[in-house]
């Protein structure tokens, strides 16, 4: 038995990038290519002139696309990643009661958000056991419904519809699904999201595609009269995001690779480009676990299996924490499992931007490993 501390795994089986991080995630070569080649007219410039402006806009226009994304449907866009829009919805898109999903450490933190609201209701919460996820149930005196279409935390996925007969807006956190996983626009009122994942840039900025239902639903907060401290005020964010900016300074080298990154998928496919390289990670990374005699799937129902974020149990004599110790000494990097769950775990992201022969080396590779501790 070799020690841990001195597996060198062959060079042959590593793969050619070792990123697997579930955020942030693996950045592609051509987008800092691109940055670099656009950089002394770019990087250090003003946000209100063309030059991000005009980035900007290729952001909106290209998740317009990406998204196909229904005639009044808009794109907004404004700092402070999801953490932030969790705050904004709460101040301006809940008029008084709200209903979420929870099945995870992510998908119950706009919950807390609007329990904690002194303005609105409390929320009804539906909760679903780890490695599950719920189902929304139709109530008249709900005004928005809060889903999840992918728990990072857990590596759980969910189809997006909007509850049979309901009235209320759908605002969905696809802050890991983004651009990983199809879904339908008509099922949505505010699918939001940030950068660092799917979209392959960095963190600090949100993005949101809201119908014309919830920019009504904006305006009428907005003429409420409810007090909204201006960096979660979403009529602001309207109006810069119609003009190509954001209200604050936003992180120029965040904008730009992610419409770079929008570009690649909408040339080679579009959303069915990029979920079906995220889908094809997925198949090749469950089959190896279900075959595999140390390591099984952590969600059990196939069909709630992220294709994005996959939690992989291990036996308990073999250990998840030397497996993935092992591998970042050999430069596969962010593995280890979500330190809330507290599992014998592996989380390994397979967004759009990781190549599926990465990910058959990554199994090749903890084979390797398990076969030679």
């Amino acid at each position: 038995m070799s020690s841990p501390d001195n597996l060198k795994i062959p060079a042959e089986l590593l793969p050619r990038d070792g990123r697997f991080g579930s955020g942030p995630s693996k950045v592609r070569e051509e987008q800092l290519t691109a940055l670099l080649a656009d950089g002394r007219s770019y990087m250090g410039t003003s946000h209100r002139q063309a030059t991000v402006r005009n980035k900007v806009g290729e952001v909106r226009d290209g998740l317009k696309e990406l998204f196909s994304l229904p005639d009044g449907y808009e794109v907004l866009l404004g700092n402070g990643g999801t953490t932030a829009f969790w705050d904004a919805a709460t101040f301006h898109l809940v008029e008084q009661q709200s209903q979420h999903l929870n099945f995870g450490e992510f998908s119950s933190k706009f919950a807390t958000a609007v329990k904690n609201a002194p303005f609105l209701n409390d929320p009804q919460v539906i909760k679903s056991e780890v490695g599950t996820h719920p189902e929304a149930v139709t109530d008249e005196s709900v005004d928005l419904y809060a889903l999840t279409h992918n728990e990072t935390s857990t590596g759980v996925m969910m189809e997006i519809k909007r509850p049979e007969g309901s009235t209320g807006l759908v605002a969905v956190d696809a802050t890991s699904a983004a651009g990983g996983l199809m879904v339908d626009a008509s099922q949505f009122d505010c699918y939001y999201f940030a950068p660092q994942k799917s979209f392959a840039s960095d963190g600090g900025l949100w993005l949101a595609l809201c119908s014309p239902s919830a920019i009504e639903r904006i305006e009428k907060i907005s003429e409420s009269g409810r007090w909204i401290p201006e960096f979660f005020n979403l009529k602001t964010a309207l109006d810069n995001s119609r003009l190509n900016q954001t209200y604050n300074t936003p992180a120029l080298a965040t904008i730009h690779m992610l419409a770079s990154q929008i570009k690649w998928f909408n040339e080679n496919g579009g959303l069915s480009f990029s979920a079906g390289r995220s889908r094809t990670s997925a198949e090749i990374l469950y089959t190896w676990a279900e075959a595999s005699e140390f390591a099984t799937p952590f969600v059990q129902n196939p069909a709630e299996r992220s294709n994005v974020v996959a939690t992989i149990d291990f036996r308990e004599d073999v250990s998840a924490d030397a497996i993935a110790k092992i591998l970042r000494a050999n430069g596969v990097l962010d593995t280890e499992p979500y330190r809330k769950l507290g599992r014998n775990q592996l989380r390994i992201a397979m967004f759009p931007a990781v190549d599926s022969e990465d990910i058959a080396s990554l199994c090749a590779s903890i084979n390797w490993i398990v076969g030679n501790l």
